[in-house]
């Protein structure tokens, strides 16, 4: 292994152990630099060498945070090119995505809102890289104006962030229920958009 494999190795495991450190009860504001290197294995001045302080370290979490997202939704997208329902396929992703990392997910809502203006930011970047994305997607999909593609895909986004923060303190025997109801918003939500593209204008 090269010192460049063994230095990015060094650094994807404190990334890895502080997501592994976040919970319900403990946000990233509650985790210090030496429970990170402990868990880690590595020795507190060896952070150093790869952030410069935990407020780096906490940005590079929202932006690992968001491109796990972006990237799960992405295969979602190529699943429904081959089968499948767009919403419902989207739907059962992003709640598996919820599931199986509560933390990160975590990390995004709470950061969303917190006290770090740096951190809000950088929140607020990687959910406008999420509209993004599915606007281009809904524009290619449905050839819609991309004014109302961007409106649709920001309250598609924001509706399922919101699922994702009620199953986050549900028992997991409620997800299903969670997701039916997320889907039939959804759908609401397309056809009424596509019924509001089809107006003239006034």
């Amino acid at each position: 292994m090269t010192r460049a494999e063994q230095k990015e190795r060094t650094r994807q495991a404190i990334i890895n152990a502080a997501f592994s450190q976040l919970s319900a009860e403990k946000g990233f504001a509650s985790l210090s630099l030496r429970e990170v290197a402990r868990e880690a294995g590595i020795a507190p001045t060896s952070f150093y060498r790869h952030f410069a302080d935990m407020d780096e370290l906490g940005l590079t979490l929202v932006d690992e945070a968001g491109l796990m997202l972006r990237q799960l939704m992405r295969q979602a997208r190529l699943r429904i090119e081959k089968h499948g329902s767009v919403i419902s396929t989207s739907v059962e992703t992003f709640m598996e995505f919820v599931a199986e990392n509560s933390n990160v997910f975590r990390l995004l809502l709470r950061e969303r809102s917190g006290t770090s203006a740096a951190f809000r930011a950088a929140v607020a970047r990687e959910i406008q890289h999420f509209c993004a994305e599915l606007a281009h997607y809904l524009r290619k999909q449905t050839q819609c104006p991309p004014e109302l593609a961007q409106l649709q895909a920001e309250a598609m986004v924001t509706l399922v962030f919101h699922t994702g923060a009620d199953a986050l303190d549900a028992p997991r025997e409620h997800y299903p229920q969670l997701t039916r109801r997320t889907i039939m918003q959804l759908r609401w939500l397309a056809h009424g958009a596509a019924s509001y593209g089809r107006k003239q204008p006034d």
